[in-house]
């Protein structure tokens, strides 16, 4: 923190949703704020004099300026800091609670994942499997810009469904406080909740000029949050009850067992499967709880062309969605199966929620 912060015990609530107004306005606006424009973007109900008269204070104090040529404000390197210094510290602890959120769940999910396998190998007596959740993600939610050393800024980028990533960004000579936190407000006032759709060329245009001569770091990041929200996690696929197939003649052939046993080893050949269900559940399947039969030669895995396969979506919040599937005869009681399935989706909505 600035040695500014002190001053900052200066402003009561009022005054402080006023000088952030300004920001804010200013930020999108590129224009000095008055009071007029301020009684209409506040969310609190203050006349024009009030509003004035406040200004006048943040003026007096040293947080916000008046252009000689206008009668807006502007806000000062004491307002920016005093703005910043309060965004920064929200997002550097929500960054920090997430990092824990994510440690703690992914342990716990992978424990899950391989519990129902389990259990659905287990009431069935069919081979059984699940994949993880794939985050189905188009947002960001926000990115903060950290200096490293001289030559380099951590950009951390977070994106629906809470994943975090980091690009390291080189730079021309070393970057100081106050102008990468400047940058970090710039970044954040504008991109902030959009789509990739969203980030166009207009708004890259305008967040570069705003930059100025760090507009090449701001490319870099733009690119970085791109890449972000377009990334796949990495998709792991829980087996279970693979030498249940044994249990059926017609399945128990040597060379038909043997294939079918080295996909579940294997797992590779999962991944169409885990894709086609995903995607047919995403664009309107003929279920509404995304369960999905194929027999025989309709499964997209070779060696499962004498078997049936039923698969079944689960959702486990902030668009994280993954697949559980049984693998069975072409005589397998298929009542049973999806019984079990949709059981299954059930519990898995309510116990994560916990």
């Amino acid at each position: 923190m600035s040695a500014n912060t002190k001053g900052h015990m200066e402003l009561n609530e009022r005054k402080t949703k006023i000088l952030e107004a300004i920001i804010r306005n200013y930020l999108e606006s590129g224009d000095p704020v008055g009071s007029r424009t301020l009684s209409k973007y506040l969310d609190i109900k203050l006349s024009p004099a009030t509003i004035r008269n406040e200004m006048s204070d943040l003026e007096e104090m040293g947080y916000i300026i008046q252009p000689h040529t206008s009668s807006g404000r502007i806000p000062s390197d004491k307002g920016y800091r005093f703005y910043v210094d309060r965004m920064m510290a929200d997002r550097e602890k929500e960054v920090s609670d997430m990092h824990e959120m994510v440690v703690e769940k992914a342990g716990e999910l992978s424990e899950l994942l391989k519990q129902v396998a389990r259990l659905l190998a287990d009431n069935t007596n069919y081979a059984a499997l699940i994949s993880s959740p794939q985050i189905h993600r188009n947002k960001l939610k926000f990115l903060q810009l950290s200096k490293v050393d001289e030559g380099n800024i951590l950009a951390v980028i977070v994106v629906e469904g809470n994943i975090i990533k980091n690009k390291m960004i080189s730079v021309n000579g070393e970057m100081d406080d106050d102008t990468l936190l400047k940058l970090n407000l710039l970044l954040n006032t504008h991109l902030n909740g959009l789509s990739l759709e969203e980030i166009n060329l207009g708004l890259i245009t305008l967040i570069k000029e705003r930059a100025g001569i760090h507009s090449d770091v701001i490319a870099e990041v733009i690119d970085a949050v791109a890449d972000a929200v377009r990334a796949d996690e990495d998709l792991e696929i829980y087996t279970s009850g693979a030498n249940n197939i044994f249990k059926y003649p017609e399945l128990a052939d040597n060379q038909k067992a043997s294939e079918i046993i080295s996909t579940f080893e294997e797992k590779n050949q999962f991944g169409n499967l885990i894709s086609e269900s995903l995607e047919k559940e995403r664009t309107g399947g003929d279920d509404k709880k995304g369960i999905q039969v194929y027999i025989g030669n309709e499964s997209p895995i070779e060696s499962m062309k004498d078997c049936s396969v039923v698969t079944a979506t689960y959702e486990l919040g902030d668009n994280m969605k993954g697949m559980m599937s049984i693998i069975g005869p072409k005589r397998m009681d298929y009542e049973k199966v999806t019984h079990a399935l949709e059981t299954l989706q059930e519990q898995l909505d309510t116990l994560y929620k916990k």
